[in-house]
């Protein structure tokens, strides 16, 4: 057996090399150039663990110590399963209690479908600035948007793609995101320092993405405002008023969701707690019974469940969503990605790259870049960007001193390749999170996700050229 000493370049590269060329052929490949569809992401962690299962025993480790580290990281994924148990709870609550369909109701008359994406992205920066979390501003009033959008016939991929990068934005510039706070933390930058290095990259690429949003709005959207509301649009509105009583209460939900997200309460008594609330509003203000108010939290509202309304109404079918286990396809995914991870703690496979990336870095340009991607391969494997910012914070920091390179530099590329990457991967919480909240895939959202695609390629492009890279006077190898 290889002790973790012993473990080398090429002997830790092998399961991680497996782990990405299955991802790359069942996910592009495959529907790409085939024409034969996506391969299910679960069959494809899967077939890595089993590599790497093989791969470990033949190289002398037992099944009983690849077991423990395997339940070791499971372990850590509870508090990200626990939420996606919470989201499904807190979707369908806020839908039978009227929250959802009161925001609904009174969005599609204020928002130009002429500007939906756009209202969507800068919606949801607003949001998430104010509040510092992404997965709170997606949750909330994302779904909101999601379905203006699909009542107005708009593309959901694009919608979708306007939520979350709007959401990120926040989630990477706001002095209340966790994200950000760990990042500045680990580089040992301060916390205001990392955020205006941040501004270089990221504040260019969300005028961008806004231009973007603001050009596709008026090619993509459905049915274009007028004087009169389309035909679907007065079915939706119609619908809605009679399903729901509204009433300036059902607002609370929400504001006890902003109220956790500002004062840093544990987002999983946050999303319960506005779970309840939303089901005591439900029963007081709804003409629906206990029963399905129950079944809401657990299986999910239906639109079957209001009295004198067509069940199969497609202008309504926005609302048939939520329930405890509406994400146990990406919760699975959790748990089995996790494990895998776990397989790969036994032989430090990530540090031991990293190290050897290290080794080669002569350059001040070398650095920066090696940073960016050691911290998009490490994010994309490890599916934690805590992790991720201490790994990649005590591997390169020194390294940054050593060349002359700020590290507020180092920060900002630990959220430019970790923060805003993991939200496209469908394997991560945040894709997951993603797919449970809008209804959309990371894989089909990705392309039209223009805040983190542009911004990835400002980043790289700053660290080839030099620009906003804040080398140190007097410091030597460009």
């Amino acid at each position: 057996m290889l002790n973790k000493q012993e473990v080398g370049f090429w002997k830790a590269v092998w399961p991680l090399a497996f782990f990405f060329a299955a991802i790359i052929y069942g996910l592009f490949i495959q529907p790409v150039f085939l024409k034969e569809g996506m391969l299910p992401f679960e069959v494809l962690i899967l077939m890595a663990m089993t590599f790497c299962g093989i791969y470990l025993i033949y190289h002398g480790y037992t099944w009983k110590t690849i077991q423990h580290h395997m339940t070791q990281k499971v372990g850590e994924s509870i508090g990200v399963i626990m939420i996606l148990f919470c989201i499904g709870v807190l979707i369908g609550s806020w839908i039978v209690s009227g929250t959802i369909p009161m925001l609904l109701y009174y969005g599609l008359q204020v928002i130009s479908p002429d500007w939906i994406y756009l209202f969507a992205f800068l919606i949801c920066i607003l949001f998430s600035l104010l509040t510092g979390t992404s997965w709170g501003s997606a949750g909330t009033i994302g779904i909101v948007l999601m379905g203006i959008a699909e009542a107005y016939g708009a593309n959901t991929f694009i919608t979708a793609g306007a939520i979350v990068g709007g959401s990120f934005f926040g989630d990477k510039m706001s002095p209340l995101s966790d994200t950000t706070n760990v990042a500045s933390l680990a580089t040992d930058v301060p916390l205001f320092d990392h955020i205006r290095s941040m501004a270089y990259t990221t504040g260019p690429s969300a005028i961008i993405a806004a231009i973007i949003y603001a050009g596709l709005s008026p090619y993509f959207s459905g049915p274009l405002a007028s004087t009169s509301q389309p035909e679907s649009i007065q079915a939706t509105l119609t619908g809605l008023q009679d399903m729901f009583e509204f009433n300036p209460l059902l607002l609370l939900p929400l504001a006890v969701v902003v109220w956790g997200s500002v004062t840093k309460k544990p987002i999983i008594l946050t999303l319960l707690g506005s779970s309840w609330l939303a089901m005591i509003l439900a029963l007081i203000l709804q003409p629906f019974s206990l029963s399905n108010i129950i079944e809401s939290l657990s299986s999910g509202f239906s639109v079957s469940m209001a009295e004198g309304v067509d069940p199969d109404s497609k202008v309504l079918n926005i609302l048939n969503r939520g329930g405890l286990y509406s994400l146990i396809n990406g919760i699975t995914t959790c748990f089995l990605i996790f494990a895998f991870i776990g397989m790969l703690n036994v032989i430090d496979a990530i540090d031991v790259v990293i190290r050897n990336v290290m080794e080669k870095i002569k350059t001040k340009r070398q650095l920066v870049v090696a940073a960016l991607t050691s911290t998009a391969l490490t994010n994309l494997t490890t599916s934690n960007q805590y992790a991720t910012s201490f790994v990649i914070g005590t591997a390169f920091k020194d390294k940054f001193d050593e060349l002359g390179v700020n590290k507020k530099v180092l920060s900002r590329s630990i959220e430019d390749a970790g923060t805003m990457l993991e939200n496209l991967a469908p394997w991560t919480p945040s894709g997951l999170f993603m797919l449970g909240a809008l209804g959309v895939s990371s894989v089909e959202y990705a392309p039209y996700q223009f805040m983190s695609l542009i911004n990835l390629a400002v980043a790289y492009f700053f660290a080839v050229t030099g620009i906003a890279c804040f080398y140190k006077e007097g410091s030597s190898r460009e």
